[in-house]
């Protein structure tokens, strides 16, 4: 398996490189053994990371959450809860359902609210309600990625407690420092490490495995546990007491997301290969003997992952831990900047500087504005809470949230996307919405003791979006009142026509149909045009891949001028003069170095009255103004752009 990885890793569009390139469909004819076996290790280190380091603190947090009693009914009580819970939220939620519902391999909260938004597009006001409630599913995912890499960390340092517990000081500023290297990294690009992430993940998975085993051999009466009944009873003893350990059950199943969300990476093969052939046999070898260990051992509840290790291996295990729980970290940053860029493409977040960190995989990303403001909440989280126990209040919420909205899109998709019957989708949607709701309304119980946290990144993230959303759309309105038609504009230019110069000029424009003030500015200052201008509009569509087939659109003006739009979906990089050579096939010819491109840049003006609250106008206006340039988000050539102002009121 190892030297099929490597050899993937070596390929261009191998497994690491599939992770950030559209996979071939997700047949058993599509891969070779070698290649399933590759993409299904790559995987482990992607996906896993962050539901594989739940050990170190799930268990224990449960019994901590809710006070409870280490008796034997309560261990078996609350490992048949944890293991019912992985096996329902996972195993058939995400793992059997949800993966079935890919927007054309991709996966992801982005990917299933455009395709329930475009399920219900002959309902204008279902469709508005269901893109609001994917945009503020995606602002919670902000709040989740700034409490994994703090909770993930911690949980691994406390390690500290339990082989050298004088030590405990150290916990905090150890966690800062590795969070700080992790961080700064990633400017660096994650090609040099990712091809290690599977291995320490693999290694990790046999780890739980073997650290749990001897204990279960040694206790088998645990293994009752697996009934179903168990978990039943301890509901039925405790009740009031077992809803509030739900709150903390649900780490268990924290980065189940993940699956669904690195579909577009992996294809639906690996995933599952990964999860019930080694992920999850190994989470509940371990988890179970972490309740054999409390069976004999209740005083084990302060560590109980730890002390499943012998003495000799306690070193060890603290090194891969911190690998293990680096690797997690990892995942859930990566991701941040796909899901922002994404975002960004989507109209839904202003632009921010993107920096290519490998020059074959386009996705290998890097943003820096994202990345400083995870690093930011990251160091607050950690300093605020200081602990990974304190850190759990504070996850659920995020967690929680995002399943329920996920479960809400899919019903839309099933019912009016795939066309099923409406018994059959609730039946299928509404059985595991119960259970996201319960678990819900557990962990809303914690916002005043830390859920409070990652639901303030996300209010204020969805606030962000919603003001950069709308007023792009006032924005495009009030260019649209002050526009002139080009074909007319045009037609009244050539009446007496300009001088001419050699070259292309491309006026980039929001709205096909109207006048760039770019042209107007040019013709008012320089009294000229060029020889061939293009009028181009960039579209970016809510689907993850618009093929170079129906990437371009072009429209005769006359006079050598042309309206074209390019198309891109939220996943293809939108690399404006790659798609211009197109034109050749039109029989417009480019020369590079004959290419300038001309850029509006717009100054917004906040007025009273306009269609937002002021200060929402002037956020816009301060977030429009710190915007990244159009010209490097469309890859335009740096020494070919020409960039003239306008005012925009809104």
């Amino acid at each position: 398996m190892i030297q099929a990885y490597s050899a993937a890793l070596r390929t261009p569009g191998g497994a690491f490189g599939r992770r950030f390139s559209l996979v071939e469909p997700d047949t058993k004819a599509s891969r070779t053994p070698a290649a399933l076996a590759a993409l299904t290790l790559t995987a482990l280190g992607v996906v896993f990371g962050d539901i594989g380091t739940s050990p170190l603190y799930a268990l224990r947090e449960v019994f901590h959450s809710a006070h409870l009693q280490v008796t034997e009914r309560n261990i078996l009580g609350v490992l048949s809860l944890l293991f019912w819970t992985m096996t329902v939220v996972v195993s058939f939620k995400y793992v059997l359902l949800i993966l079935r519902a890919d927007n054309n391999g991709e996966g992801g909260l982005i990917a299933m609210m455009a395709l329930a938004t475009q399920a219900v597009k002959d309902k204008p006001v279902l469709r508005r309600r269901l893109m609001l409630l994917g945009l503020f599913g995606t602002a919670i995912f902000f709040g989740d990625a700034v409490i994994t890499p703090a909770i993930t960390v911690l949980g691994a340092v406390e390690g500290i407690d339990v082989y050298a517990p004088q030590y405990h000081g150290l916990i905090v500023p150890l966690a800062l420092l590795i969070l700080t290297g992790l961080f700064a990294f990633q400017r660096f690009g994650t090609s040099t490490v990712g091809k290690f992430f599977g291995p320490v993940m693999l290694a990790w998975f046999v780890a739980l495995a073997l650290l749990g085993l001897p204990h279960i051999l040694q206790t088998p009466a645990v293994l009752h546990a697996l009934n179903p009944l168990h978990a039943l009873d301890f509901a039925n003893q405790h009740r009031f007491l077992a809803f509030v350990a739900l709150g903390a059950a649900v780490l268990v199943v924290t980065g189940g997301e993940a699956l669904y969300a690195d579909l577009g990476h992996f294809g639906k093969q690996p995933i599952r290969w990964g999860w019930y052939g080694v992920a999850m046999p190994a989470l509940v070898i371990n988890y179970f003997g972490q309740g054999a260990l409390l069976l004999r051992d209740a005083a084990a509840i302060k560590n109980p992952f730890y002390l499943l290790a012998p003495d000799w291996a306690e070193i060890p295990l603290f090194a891969l831990a911190t690998l293990a729980a680096t690797v997690a970290s990892q995942a859930l940053i990566s991701a941040s900047f796909s899901v922002a860029k994404q975002a960004m493409q989507l109209g839904i977040l202003p632009r921010m500087r993107i920096w290519h960190t490998s020059v074959k995989e386009t996705g290998q990303i890097y943003v820096p504005a994202i990345n400083w403001a995870l690093y930011a909440f990251v160091v607050v989280a950690v300093v605020f809470f200081e602990s990974s126990s304190r850190l759990t209040h504070a996850y659920g919420v995020a967690v929680t949230m995002d399943m329920t909205i996920t479960t809400v899109l899919t019903f839309f998709v099933i019912r009016h996307g795939w066309k099923l019957p409406l018994l059959l989708c609730l039946a299928a949607t509404g059985f595991f919405f119960a259970i996201d709701v319960v678990f819900l309304a557990s962990n809303l119980m914690k916002i005043p003791t830390g859920g409070w946290f990652p639901l303030a990144i996300g209010i204020w993230c969805f606030t962000l979006m919603l003001t950069w959303k709308q007023g792009r759309k006032l924005m495009s309105a009030s260019l649209r009142e002050q526009a002139i038609d080009l074909p007319s504009f045009l037609e009244a230019v050539f009446v007496n026509p300009p001088t001419r110069v050699e070259g292309t000029a491309v006026f980039l424009s929001s709205e096909p149909g109207i006048t760039p003030n770019a042209l107007l500015h040019n013709l008012k200052h320089n009294k000229v045009l060029h020889a061939q201008n293009l009028f181009v509009t960039v579209r970016h569509h809510e689907r993850p891949w618009v093929s170079f087939d129906k990437r371009i659109e072009v429209e005769a003006l006359g006079h050598h001028c042309w309206q074209v739009t390019l198309h891109f979906g939220f996943k293809n990089e939108p690399d404006v003069p790659e798609a211009l050579q197109l034109l050749s096939k039109q029989g417009i010819v480019l020369d590079e170095m004959d290419t300038s491109y001309f850029l509006s840049r717009d100054i917004v003006m906040p007025t009273i009255g306009g269609g937002m609250a002021l200060w929402r106008e002037k956020l816009f206006a301060s977030m429009h103004r710190n915007a990244a340039g159009a010209a490097d988000f469309l890859h335009l050539p740096a020494n070919r752009v020409v960039e003239l102002g306008s005012k925009v009121e809104i």
